[in-house]
């Protein structure tokens, strides 16, 4: 069975962080190991939640008892989401990198959790920097959202073309695959949002309906990181992995949608996750 370590952030109540990420991968038949970076009541957005960072020392703690316990030998793919401060960041590149000195095919995916268009940066200013400059060199896959891309290349994200020139940019640097989320350039299309993935200088996108709610639950960055990964990993077709990450991610929404609910409803979307009824067709750009 696939074995993916996710290390990210966690609260007790509300789908963020590994909260979004680990039951989307079980429930895609993954053997799920992880480490919370933070433990809060409830993500920030409520305004008010009480809870800690962790530390480094706590993290690289965790870490080391895995590797002792023979955990971490047996993980195909990383997936890596807040990181809460530089120093978690350095360590759990170190941890990638160790990795990959023992199984080179092993995966890393970094969501670059920084920021988006309604909040700007959102994470300590060490904590960006780190991932722009450090963290993507060492990723296979990486999947920002719209203002993450604008950050990582400092290029402004108005076009199609622009995220295209973006992610090859990205692609230099190290990334092999780039899926970019929550894409909204085209003012003709309010109705619709894409999403787009660039490997080898071809590129694919692809739109769904938009929901908009009142109050916008957080948490779908990454909930779409772990389903593309959990897709991707089955047979490393990143078309048919865009396709079900793009319906998956339509039904969640649409029944968060339906329950005027504030976090997202992933149990009662979990068939979905697994087997989404509406299919969305990507489109070659590139």
């Amino acid at each position: 069975m696939t074995h993916i370590f996710s290390i990210q952030s966690h609260v007790a109540s509300g789908y963020v962080g590994n909260r979004a990420a680990v039951f989307p991968l079980q429930r895609l038949g993954y053997e799920v190991s992880f480490i919370n970076t933070v433990q809060f009541s409830n993500h920030t957005g409520y305004g008010n939640w009480q809870g800690e960072i962790f530390s480094g020392q706590h993290i690289q703690n965790v870490i080391n008892g895995l590797w002792e316990n023979g955990t971490l030998n047996k993980v195909d793919a990383i997936l890596s989401g807040y990181q809460g401060s530089a120093e978690l960041g350095q360590i759990i590149i170190d941890t990638v990198i160790q990795l990959k000195q023992q199984s080179p095919n092993i995966i890393y995916c970094c969501d670059p959790v920084i920021g988006d268009i309604d909040r700007d940066i959102y994470v300590l200013p060490e904590t960006a920097t780190f991932i722009k400059t450090e963290a993507i060199k060492h990723a296979d896959i990486i999947t920002p959202n719209q203002f993450e891309l604008a950050y990582l290349t400092d290029l402004d994200i108005n076009s199609c073309d622009d995220v295209l020139k973006a992610c090859q940019q990205l692609h230099q640097i190290g990334p092999k695959i780039i899926l970019v989320t929550s894409l909204s350039y085209d003012k003709n299309k309010p109705q619709y949002i894409e999403m787009l993935v660039s490997m080898n200088n071809q590129a694919w996108k692809i739109e769904t309906p938009r929901f908009h709610f009142a109050n916008a639950p957080s948490g779908s960055g990454d909930t779409t990181a772990a389903i593309f990964l959990a897709q991707y990993l089955q047979n490393h077709d990143i078309i048919a992995a865009l396709e079900h990450t793009a319906a998956a991610l339509y039904a969640i929404f649409k029944i968060t949608h339906t329950a005027n609910s504030y976090e997202l409803c992933l149990i009662a979307a979990q068939d979905e996750i697994v087997a989404p009824k509406q299919q969305f067709n990507a489109i070659r750009i590139a």
